[in-house]
C-alpha cells in the first residue's frame, strides 16, 4: 500500500521483534524509531513527539499498561496532546486486550504483524486525531485572529480567575466601524488580523489572548501586579496601529482608530465574571475621556463622598496644575506626557490653521568622546534649549543626545531664527569646539 508521512516509535524489550519490526515497516515516508523499555519511552517524549507508538504490553521492570498510565501522567502535567498508542502482543488474551482498550489505547494489535493491516490502522488513528483536533479549534479558536474565541474565553478565564494573579484588560478599537464604512470589510478584516499580530508581538508567551466581539478583546498578563506594565502595553499598541494602518491604507489615512483599554488587578479567588465587568467599567472611563488610552479599576480604592466638596476640589487641581513662578521657558515634558501634548497642539493647529514646526535638535561630537564630559555637555545643551524657546513651545529628549521640539506659531523663518540663537549660545561655552549642534525640521507648509 501507498505510505504516508509518519514518525512510529516501537517500543519492545525484544531485540528480534525490533530489528523486525523497523524492517518491515522501512519505506520512503516512514521515519521509525526503536526503543527498549519504558523508561527510555518517558525519556524520549520528554523532547519528541512521534504521531503513533506501538507499545508491547509485556515488558520486565514495566509492562505496557503501566508506561501507558506515565506516559499519560507527564502529558496532563506538561498540558501535552496525547500521543496515540497502539498496544502489541503475542499472547490471544481477550481480558488484556480490553484492558487496553478501556484504559484509553488506540488500537490492540496482535503479533506477528501484518505490513498493510497495521499502517491502514496507524493512518485511521492519525487522521481521527487529525479531525478531532481541528473540531476542538474551530471549537476554541477564533479563525481571524488565532486568539481564543468568545465561548472558549468565558470558560478558560473562569479556571484562571480560580488560582492565578494578573491584569485582565478589555480591549476596543476606537473608531474600527470607519474602516469598514471606507475602505471595506476585507480591509477591515485585515485590519483586526494585522492588529492581533500587534497584541501577539507585544505579550510573553504565557499571555491568554481572546477575541471576545467584532473589534474587542480581552488580554490576560499573568504573573503580574504591575498596572503600569498594562499602561505601557497600551501606549505602544496604540503606536504600532497607527503605523500599521497607514501601511496597509497609505499615507492619506486619517481614521483616528486607536484601542482603548480597560484593566483590573486579579489577586483574589473571585469569579471572572465579576472582574470582567470591573474593566469593563474602567474601559467605559476611557470611552468617555477621549479614547485612546488606558484606565485601572482600582478594587480597594473607596471614596468618602460626604468629605467631598466641588469648589475645594477645583481649587486644588487648579493648584496643582498652575506652574509656579514666571515661568518663560519651553516646557520639558518626559516622553509620555509629551505624546499627549503633541497629539492635541497637532490637533488644534491643524483645525485652526496655525503654522507649526516639528524639530530634531541633536549635539554631534566632533571627535573622540569622554563620555563624563559628554553627559556634562548634553545637560547644558537641554537647558540652552529650553530657555531659548517660548513657554508655548514643548521638549522632550528622544535620544541620549538629541531633542524633539514642538514650536507653536512657527514659519520655516522662524525656526531657523530659533535655531541661530541656539547655536549663539552654544558657541559662548566651552564645549563649542568640541560639539556642534545640528537639526532637522519640518513646518507646517511643508507637510500638507
Amino acid at each position: 500500500m501507498e505510505t504516508k508521512k509518519c514518525w512510529i516509535v516501537i517500543v519492545d524489550d525484544d531485540v528480534v521483534s525490533l530489528k523486525n519490526a523497523r524492517a518491515l515497516l522501512s519505506g520512503d515516508d516512514l521515519k521509525i524509531s526503536v526503543l527498549r523499555s519504558g523508561n527510555e519511552l518517558l525519556t524520549f517524549v520528554q523532547k519528541n513527539c512521534p504521531d503513533v507508538i506501538l507499545l508491547d504490553v509485556m515488558m520486565p521492570e514495566m509492562d505496557g499498561f503501566e508506561t501507558y498510565s506515565k506516559l499519560r501522567e507527564f502529558e496532563n502535567l506538561e498540558g501535552r496532546n496525547h500521543i496515540p498508542v497502539v498496544f502489541l502482543t503475542g499472547e490471544d488474551d481477550t481480558n488484556k486486550e480490553e484492558k487496553g482498550l478501556m484504559i484509553g489505547a488506540s488500537d490492540y494489535i496482535r503479533k506477528p504483524i501484518n505490513r498493510d493491516v497495521l499502517l491502514r490502522r496507524v493512518y485511521n488513528i492519525i487522521e481521527n486525531v487529525e479531525v478531532i483536533e481541528n473540531l476542538t479549534e474551530e471549537v476554541t479558536i477564533d479563525k481571524l485572529t488565532g486568539f481564543y474565541n468568545k465561548a472558549y474565553a468565558e470558560e478558560k478565564m473562569t479556571e484562571v480567575c480560580k488560582d492565578s494573579i494578573g491584569l485582565l484588560m478589555v480591549l476596543d478599537l476606537d473608531n474600527f466601524k470607519l474602516i469598514n464604512d471606507l475602505y471595506g470589510h476585507d480591509m477591515g478584516d485585515n485590519v483586526l488580523s494585522s492588529f492581533a499580530d500587534i497584541v501577539r508581538h507585544n505579550c510573553r508567551e504565557n499571555d491568554i489572548l481572546c477575541r471576545i466581539g467584532g473589534d474587542e478583546f480581552l488580554v490576560f498578563f499573568t504573573d503580574t501586579k504591575d498596572s503600569d506594565v498594562g499602561y505601557s502595553f497600551t501606549s505602544r499598541i496604540n503606536d504600532q496601529l497607527i503605523d500599521k494602518c497607514i501601511t496597509l491604507m497609505g499615507d492619506d489615512f486619517e481614521v483616528p482608530i486607536g484601542v482603548s483599554v480597560g484593566c483590573v488587578v486579579v489577586s483574589e479567588k473571585d469569579k471572572y465574571s465579576e472582574y470582567f465587568q470591573l474593566a469593563d467599567k474602567a474601559l467605559y472611563q476611557v470611552k468617555q475621556n477621549g479614547k485612546h488610552g488606558y484606565q485601572l479599576y482600582d478594587i480597594n480604592y473607596s471614596e468618602n463622598n460626604s468629605l467631598f466638596d466641588p469648589k475645594t476640589e477645583l481649587k486644588r487641581m487648579m493648584t496643582l496644575c498652575n506652574e509656579r513662578g514666571n515661568a518663560e521657558s519651553a516646557m520639558m515634558l518626559n516622553r509620555d506626557a509629551f505624546v499627549y501634548v503633541y497629539r492635541y497642539l497637532d490637533r488644534f493647529t491643524r483645525r485652526n490653521n496655525k503654522e507649526t514646526a516639528k524639530v530634531i535638535v541633536y549635539l554631534t561630537p566632533f571627535g573622540e568622546v569622554d563620555n563624563e564630559e559628554f553627559m556634562d555637555a548634553l545637560s547644558l545643551f537641554g537647558n540652552i534649549l529650553q530657555n531659548s524657546f517660548r513657554k508655548n513651545d514643548v521638549i522632550t529628549k528622544s535620544r541620549t543626545n538629541c531633542y524633539f521640539l514642538l514650536l507653536s506659531e512657527y514659519s520655516k523663518n522662524d525656526e531657523e531664527m530659533a535655531i541661530k540663537r541656539v547655536r549663539e549660545k552654544w558657541n559662548e561655552t566651552k564645549y563649542a569646539g568640541k560639539y556642534k549642534i545640528d537639526y532637522e525640521g519640518m513646518c507646517t507648509d511643508e507637510m500638507i
